[in-house]
C-alpha cells in the first residue's frame, strides 16, 4: 500500500479518536456537576457541630457540610475561646446542598429533629449561648421559610417551652480547626460515647418519634 494511502488512514483514526475522547466521551463517562444556581448554602447552629454535621451530610442533596463559627465580634476566633464563650460566637455549621435535589424547607425540618429548639441556653451538656439554637439566613427566601417553620412549630405546642431559635443575619462564616471537620468518622468511638452521653438521641427518639409533620406557617 502506498505511503501516502498509509498516512491518510493513520490520520483519519487519529481523528477519529481524538473526536470520540474529546466530544463523545465527556456525555458517556462525565456525571454532570449541579449548575451554580442549583448550588446554594445554609448555616445553621444546633449545639455540638460534630453532632449537626454528621446528621446533614446523611441527607441526600447536601453536597458538603463544613464546621465553624459565625456572629461573634472577635475575628479568626480559636475553638477555645468560642467554647469559652469569650467571643459571642456560635458553633454552626455551613450546608452547601442542590436546590434539584433537596430544598432549603427539607433542611429546616431535618434541623428540627436533630436538637431541642426550645432550649435556648445550650444543647444538651454543652451549656452557654454558643452551643444554642440559631438559623443564619443568606437571603429573604431563606428568612421566610425560617420564621414560618418557627411559628408552626411554636403554634403546634411540640415543646413544653418557647420556640428559642434566633433567626438571624448571617454574617462573616470561619471554619472550625481541622481536627473538629469530620469528626465523627475520624474519631467514631469518642463521638459516640459523647453524644451518647449527652442524651441526644434519647431526646430526638422520645420526642421526634413518627412525627413526619412539615413545620410551616401558610401565613
Amino acid at each position: 500500500m502506498p505511503y501516502r494511502i498509509v498516512n491518510h488512514i493513520a490520520n483519519r483514526i487519529i481523528v477519529s479518536l481524538l473526536f470520540a475522547l474529546f466530544i463523545v466521551a465527556p456525555f458517556i463517562f462525565v456525571k454532570p456537576a449541579p449548575s451554580l444556581a442549583a448550588e446554594q448554602t445554609a448555616y445553621f447552629a444546633g449545639g455540638c457541630f460534630w453532632c449537626t454535621e454528621h446528621d446533614f451530610e446523611k441527607l441526600d442533596g447536601v453536597t458538603n457540610v463544613v464546621s465553624g463559627y459565625m456572629g461573634g465580634f472577635v475575628e479568626n476566633p480559636t475553638y477555645k475561646q468560642v467554647s469559652g464563650g469569650q467571643t459571642g460566637h456560635f458553633e454552626i455549621v455551613r450546608v452547601d446542598y442542590d436546590t434539584d435535589k433537596i430544598t432549603y424547607q427539607a433542611l429546616l425540618s431535618a434541623f428540627w429533629r436533630m436538637h431541642d429548639p426550645s432550649d435556648g441556653t445550650g444543647s444538651f451538656c454543652d451549656r452557654g449561648l454558643q452551643y444554642s439554637t440559631a438559623i443564619f439566613y443568606t437571603n429573604e427566601e431563606q428568612r421566610q421559610l425560617a420564621e414560618g417553620a418557627v411559628a408552626a412549630l411554636e403554634k403546634a405546642k411540640k415543646f413544653p417551652r418557647p420556640i428559642a431559635t434566633r433567626i438571624l443575619s448571617a454574617s462573616q462564616f470561619y471554619p472550625a480547626e481541622d481536627y473538629h471537620q469530620n469528626y465523627s468518622t475520624r474519631n467514631p468511638l469518642r463521638y459516640k460515647f459523647y453524644r451518647s452521653r449527652c442524651g441526644r438521641d434519647q431526646f430526638i427518639n422520645k420526642v421526634w418519634k413518627d412525627d413526619n409533620m412539615l413545620y410551616q406557617s401558610a401565613e
